[in-house]
């Protein structure tokens, strides 16, 4: 088994290694400790210790001492607890969110995990059951861009059966995980029942579902490049505009969906079903102008007049004060920035001159009574009606940046209105506000 058949290899690649101690990513490691010097890679082992079996901490003083002894670069995490999500999917999210950790603190360029053929298999018999779009059904990616760098499963066209028979010629030590017998997981399930059977039936199966893996992504990438066009159309400013959106073929809608929540859930869809994307598309096309659904791992979908968007629920924060100097990391998930120049005249642009206000700034949440003098309105109007106006959501209202001067007139509601003492690019002005 020799990895350069199926990954092209660069000189000084650095790459992070998911390892949990098992057959898999062991033998993965071997193979990849065979190819350091060739290549001049640096490796490092990034283990996570799922805190659920008494051997958990004894296979990590084992990871750890073999790193220690091969000259490889050792990072590791105990999971101290677990929510009341399903076990499985906590522990994945979890794991993924420490691996790329691990990956931006080395700036490395390639997250790799032991996935295999029978992975796959798996994970395709389980999405077929589960219900899942085109992607989803082709199981998981062979080489998958991320942020900054690309997730890698090498091993996808060997079994199981062949890398501890790799481990066994190549004297490599492993763990063998107990709980991966216990018929309480689906996967599980699948491993010790389905999959014998297909064995069975044909040697080489894992070759035929990888095929077929790779026939739906070759259908998806065509999907994927009419999804794009569509998406242009139909969402901006990380909202859906429904009227729009509905115009579009259901097969193109339920792709949007699937793509615009992707963001939430890693480089799979692994929580998500067709059901819930039934449930999302019901939504818009109900009645209903303000409604909202849940989603898995706290993703909320927020539906207001014409728009939907998507978000995690944040439920702590209700009213915010912040002075303001340079820059302002907002709640909302925007933030305020003073700039030095701009030609944009929008909303998300304020131009104001420090003579004509009390400073510092302030940017607080929204209060009974408040009221603006409007630009170009000759008087006051509520900033309640401005939002109404607006057809900003009830629940964006109360988290929305209002920015005032130290005396409390509201000078600014950041990408929805100017008051009178925003300026002209030709007047006179010291302060360049930027909303993004």
């Amino acid at each position: 088994m020799n990895l350069e058949n199926y990954f092209e290899f660069h000189n000084e690649d650095r790459i992070v290694i998911g390892c949990s101690t098992g057959p898999d990513s062991m033998a993965l490691l071997d193979m990849l400790l065979k190819l350091r010097e060739k290549y001049q890679l640096f490796l490092i082992v990034a283990h996570v210790n799922h805190n659920v079996r008494k051997e958990s901490k004894e296979e990590e003083e084992f990871i750890r001492g073999y790193c220690f002894e091969k000259n490889i670069a050792f990072e590791s995490m105990m999971i101290e607890e677990y929510g009341d999500d399903n076990f499985h999917n906590e522990a994945r999210n979890i794991r993924y969110h420490f691996f790329e950790e691990v990956v931006h603190k080395y700036q490395a360029n390639y997250l790799m995990t032991a996935h295999h053929g029978d992975d796959l298999m798996e994970t395709i018999l389980m999405r077929m059951v589960r219900g899942s779009n085109l992607n989803g059904y082709s199981g998981f990616g062979e080489d998958v861009l991320m942020n900054g760098y690309r997730i890698v499963r090498p091993l996808i066209s060997f079994t199981k059966e062949e890398l501890e028979q790799y481990d066994k010629e190549n004297n490599v030590p492993y763990f063998v995980d107990a709980s991966n017998a216990k018929e309480q997981y689906t996967r599980n399930r699948y491993r010790k029942h389905l999959l014998p059977f297909l064995k069975q039936e044909e040697k080489n199966v894992h070759l035929k579902f990888l095929k077929f893996h790779h026939t739906l992504e070759e259908a998806n990438q065509y999907i994927k490049r009419a999804r794009d066009k569509a998406i242009q159309r139909v969402f901006h400013n990380h909202k859906i505009i429904i009227s729009e959106f509905l115009k579009e073929d259901e097969m193109i809608q339920k792709e949007i969906l699937y793509h615009i929540l992707s963001q939430f859930y890693q480089d799979d869809l692994i929580l998500l079903n067709d059901k819930h994307i039934d449930l999302i598309l019901n939504l818009m096309k109900g009645n209903r102008s303000n409604s909202s659904i849940n989603l898995p791992n706290e993703v909320l979908g927020k539906r207001y007049y014409d728009f939907l968007e998507f978000q995690k629920e944040v439920n702590e924060i209700s009213s915010y004060e912040i002075e303001f100097d340079q820059f302002a990391q907002l709640p909302n998930n925007h933030s305020i920035e003073r700039i030095e120049m701009t030609d944009d005249n929008s909303n998300n642009i304020c131009r104001l001159d420090s003579s004509e206000i009390a400073l510092p700034l302030i940017i607080r949440t929204r209060k009974i009574g408040d009221k603006m003098e409007v630009k170009g309105l000759n008087g006051h109007k509520k900033i309640k009606d401005i939002f109404i106006d607006k057809k900003i959501a009830l629940q964006n209202r109360d988290l929305w940046p209002i920015v005032t001067d130290s005396k409390g007139i509201i000078l600014w509601i950041p990408g929805i209105k100017k008051s009178r003492f925003d300026k002209q690019k030709t007047d006179g002005y010291d302060i360049i506000l930027k909303y993004r």
